[in-house]
Formats: C-alpha cells, structure tokens, sequence
C-alpha cells in the first residue's frame, strides 16, 4: 500500500493548508472504531472486465485494506423500467455469491450485532440497500421477499418521479405520494432504514416528518454551499438531526460544481454539515468503489459513457460532467477514510468527534432503527 507522505506529495495534497505538520488520527483509534460507509461497496475499475464478473482479487485486497468495518452496498438498478423486480433479485444473488467466495473478507449485515461480528473478524459488513423502490412495482408486500434476502436500507426515490413520490429533478416538487406515506410506515414497522437520499426537497421534509423514528440521507452535499439538486438544504439537514438521523457527505462531483473537487472542498462540505446538524448526526457515505482508481483515458471515456447513459435515462443531475471524476484525488485510495481522519486531527478536531464520523453515528443510527 502506498505510504501516506509520498501519496500525498504525489497529488499535491501537502500544499493545500490543512494544518501540515499536526500529528494526524492515531491508527490504533481507527483500527479500534466502527467504520462505515453509508454508501459504496468493494469493486475496483476494469473496462475489459464483463459487468457480472465476480470480484477480482484486488477489490478483495483493497476492501482489507480498507479498515472499513461495514458499507451499504446499492443492490438494484435505479429508475423507472420494466424488469426491475427479477433485476433486483439477481442483484442480490450476485452479492450474496461474492460473500460465499469470499467468506474470510466479507459477510451480510442484517442486524447491529453484525457489525461488531465483521468488526471482531475483521471482514467488511455488507449491508444491503436499495436506491428507488421501482422493483416494488407498488406492491408494499414485496417487502416480504426482499426483507428475507437481507435488504435493511430502502430508498424510495431516485432523482425523478415515480410511485412513492418526487425525485430531486422533479420541477414540480410535490412531494411524497400516499403510497409513499405508507411505504414509510411499513418501513417503520418493519424496523428498516428510510433512507431519503436523490428525493426532491419536498419529498424530504415529507419523509422525515411523515417517520417515525431516526433516518438517514446516506449520500448528499450540502446545498449551502454548491446549490445543485443532489443536494440538501440546511433547513432538512436540521430536521433530520432533530429526528436523530445521520447524513452521510458522499465524495461526488456535487461538491464543487461543474470543477473537480478536492480535499478542501470535502472538508467544507463535512464542516458545514456539523454546524448544522451536530456532530452526532453527520457521516460518510461515498458514493463510490473502495478501491482507488487508475486516473486513465480509460476511465474518463467509461465515466462520458455512463453520463450519456443516464442522460438518456432521464435520471442525470446538473453538476454531472465527463471533466469531473466522482472522487477526491487526495483520497484516491483504499486508506480514504484514514486519510480524511488524518487531515481531520490536523485541522484540530478531537478523536471523539473523528470517530463518530467516521462511522460511530451510523452504527449508533442503526442499532436505534434495528433494534
């Protein structure tokens, strides 16, 4: 694994005046604490690779290196098309097949004491999530099947309209749709995570009025900073809190807009989320694959592909660009997580707060939701 001082001279990061020279977040507290990442998954970039390979050695190798304790791993295909529901079966049989070839490095969360389990073994939890519910095809009892196969994150929307209620690109903005209230309260009884990540503004504040226990925005920015649509308000960003939740800041291209974002632009987001919320309500949610990627014209070609592919399925977001990768080069690595909490401590903040990033607030979160 590359050494931290020569990454960062290799990016650049050393210039940025993040506080060089501080002492960084001890590794025995970030091998000591819960680590999750409240949306992204193992999987490294390989163009030649077909898409329903089974994971390669070196994702399993980075998802060790990680130190990631857990991570909320997307298991449909978001958006409004027919087939989502056998889709989504598939999915999950295909993750579940990683976790049988892989049992030494990976196992199912279905519940908190399974965290402390892949904590204790030193695996990476893998917590199944849906992001839309378009598999659910307005059958609430659905749930049925998918609660079995382990789902215990749900999603109701993603960026457009569809049966539970308004995406974040919906001009309209009308909020949550009476099957959408029931849904929150079938999740809610079920004790599953709401997660209301990609919903529009109206959607949001309807969703965490309409829940009646904590939640969770697993993967957004904050709009006070970049007014984009994929991101949330701070008045949301408090609701949330009040309620318990926890939101995640993902490390996506909304953080700046239309310019790659950096570390310093992370941070800020993280920050100002913390002013808002509290330090007890805000975590880390990717939005990406652990593994680091090969900076290749490769890369920039497959990210203009998916662009164009979301743009024909309706479901891109302004901000979204083929000049703008989805990460932070300063944190290109595995070790991302360690790398942020480094730069975290030299910016002063204490290990308790760190920590609680770095995933104490999610675990706090889903053992409240789970029970």
């Amino acid at each position: 694994m590359i050494d931290r001082r020569r990454f960062l001279l290799a990016t650049g990061a050393l210039a940025a005046p993040l506080g060089a020279g501080a002492a960084g977040y001890p590794p025995e507290a970030y091998r000591r604490g819960i680590v999750i990442d409240a949306l992204g998954g193992p999987g490294d970039f390989d163009p030649k690779r077909p898409d329903d390979a089974p994971l390669s050695a070196q994702a399993i190798a980075d998802a060790r290196a990680s130190g990631l304790t857990a991570c909320n791993v997307t298991v449909n295909v978001p958006g409004n098309a027919p087939g989502r529901f056998e889709e989504t079966v598939k999915q999950i049989a295909w993750w579940d097949r990683q976790i049988q070839l892989n049992p030494d490095a990976l196992q199912p969360v279905l519940g908190s004491a399974d965290l402390n389990a892949a904590k204790a073994r030193g695996r990476l939890g893998l917590i199944y999530g849906f992001q839309d519910t378009s598999m659910l095809e307005g059958d609430l009892k659905r749930l049925d099947v998918f609660e079995g196969l382990g789902v215990r994150i749900v999603q109701p929307t993603y960026n457009r309209r569809n049966l539970m209620g308004d995406g974040c690109l919906e001009p309209n903005d009308a909020g949550l749709s009476t099957l959408g209230r029931e849904l929150i309260a079938e999740l809610n009884r079920r004790r599953l995570l709401l997660d209301l990540s990609h919903a529009g503004a109206r959607t949001i504040s309807e969703g965490i009025a309409a829940c009646k226990g904590p939640l969770a925005i697993t993967h957004t920015g904050c709009r006070a900073l970049v007014d984009v649509p994929r991101n949330v308000g701070d008045a949301s960003l408090k609701a949330l809190a009040d309620k318990g939740g926890v939101v995640g800041i993902y490390s996506m291209c909304f953080l700046k807009y239309l310019e790659q974002p950096h570390r310093e632009d992370l941070i800020r987001h993280i920050e100002h989320a913390v002013q808002v919320c509290g330090e007890d309500h805000v975590g880390l949610g990717t939005d990406g694959e652990i593994s680091p990627s090969p900076i290749t014209p490769e890369l920039r070609q497959a990210l203009k592909v998916d662009i164009e592919r979301r743009i024909k399925a309706g479901i891109s977001a302004p901000g979204e660009s083929p000049d703008v990768l989805n990460l932070i080069p300063e944190y290109n690595s595995a070790r991302r997580f360690a790398l942020l909490a480094d730069d975290l401590a030299a910016r002063g903040w204490p290990e308790s707060r760190i920590e609680k990033l770095l995933g104490g607030n999610f675990a706090r979160l889903l053992a409240e939701v789970w029970g």
